[in-house]
């Protein structure tokens, strides 16, 4: 390997010295391309997004990307507009292209490795048809101590010098040699550099055959398998994340129509009003606003946190205050009831705690617990699995907060 890699740093016509180092305008391009990628975000967000690659901002960004030597020759291929194909549908697929803006921005806002592999993921679940590992390269010149570009050429070279068969459309497979990359970076990073250009730039070359890499590859089927392992826990945490952040939305969904149908005033947590749940949005479901109460400004924060609130009809008085847990500590939400039962005491309001059916050991644990028993409070908990099934009825049947205890229990 580093004899490779000597041939690579050495070789004046190639482009560890033609495009990554003493390049100014290699630097200036990391500006360039941020500022388009703002604007693509911008035109999506504001509707103005053509119905074709030509002409676009994107278009600008690719054409920045490409003028970046020989190892993103090629980049905007990937990104024309096909109609026969429908490929890639971002252009007259509107949730499409708007996920796509989303996903740039999301990526945008953040520095963090784990949320950008996150979002990545979460691409790859959404299944947009011709949308692959091509965007790594728009966000290498984001992050490029994080994400490496991918092309034909580099997935190529990674292939001949790993002895593997990476598909170049796969996200997943991404994913996987992007590791390998990493590893090998970090291995050898007094060769190289923390920006991951360096290093792609090798597999660039070793892809257009002209460095000849012919040694075995250092990495084991063992390590593949870890490798492998740790790609799919990746992605399946991102999974299971969609799947809890779908049933909070539902059982807020729910609460909030039972709410309704009781003729109470209702609302959600402050950052939770731009959800929605199978095509209802929260806002058209809650109030405005969250009325004012008298307690202290930090008080005051942390119960607009909560997920659910009932009032009485035109007026700041809170009948019920629901928290539904997911993965988060099932602590926290009883915190956040107990701030709110303390600061106003002669309101009673009742207390609920929805939580997945298999957490109800641990919510009761929770809820024995010394700090919570001796505080003279009552929290009941909801099982999820109660209030999707029965709430049709206590909204037919219903007449006042006090159905809700029918399908309640006590720790």
């Amino acid at each position: 390997m580093e004899e490779l890699i000597q041939q690579y740093k050495e070789n004046s016509s190639l482009v560890y010295n033609t495009w990554f180092v003493n390049n100014e305008e290699r630097l200036k391009a990391f500006r360039s391309i941020r500022r388009g990628v703002i604007q693509v975000i911008s035109d999506i967000k504001e509707g103005v997004f053509p119905n074709d690659f030509k002409g676009s901002s994107l278009e600008f960004v690719l054409t920045c990307i490409t003028e970046q030597k020989q190892v993103f020759e090629g980049a905007l291929h990937p990104f024309y507009w096909k109609p026969k194909l429908r490929i890639p549908d971002i252009y007259e697929n509107r949730e499409n292209k708007l996920y796509f803006g989303q996903f740039l921005g999301n990526c945008m806002n953040t520095t963090n490795e784990n949320t950008l592999l996150k979002e990545i993921i979460k691409l790859d679940e959404k299944k947009i048809k011709g949308l692959g590992p091509a965007v790594a390269s728009i966000l290498y010149f984001l992050h490029p101590t994080i994400i490496p570009p991918c092309n034909t050429a580099i997935v190529n070279g990674f292939n001949i010098l790993f002895k593997r068969k990476v598909k170049l459309g796969s996200w997943k497979e991404y994913l996987q040699m992007r590791e390998v990359i990493i590893q090998q970076n970090q291995q050898f990073k007094k060769h190289f550099s923390t920006d991951l250009g360096a290093i792609s730039g090798l597999l660039f070359e070793i892809g257009k055959n002209n460095i000849l890499a012919g040694q075995e590859s250092a990495f084991t089927d063992k390590d593949w398998e870890k490798i492998a392992k740790q790609s799919e826990k990746n992605r399946q945490k991102v999974v299971d994340e969609k799947e809890e952040n779908q049933l909070h939305s539902e059982m807020q969904y729910h609460l909030l129509k039972i709410g309704n149908a009781l003729n109470y005033d209702v609302i959600t947590a402050s950052n939770d009003r731009s959800k929605s749940y199978n095509g209802s949005k929260f806002s058209f479901l809650c109030i405005k606003e969250f009325p004012e109460i008298n307690v202290p400004k930090e008080t005051s924060n942390t119960i607009k946190l909560i997920d659910i609130v009932w009032f009485e009809k035109g007026t700041n008085r809170i009948v019920c205050a629901f928290e539904v847990e997911k993965s988060t500590s099932i602590y926290s939400g009883i915190l956040r009831l107990t701030d709110l039962s303390f600061s106003l005491p002669a309101h009673q309001s009742k207390l609920y705690i929805v939580i997945p059916d298999n957490r109800e050991k641990e919510v009761k644990v929770q809820l024995t617990r010394p700090a919570v028993r001796n505080s003279n409070l009552e929290i009941l908990y909801i099982l999820t699995s109660e209030l999707r099934e029965h709430c049709d009825a206590l909204c037919k049947f219903g007449d006042s907060h006090h159905i809700m205890e029918k399908i309640a229990k006590k720790a």
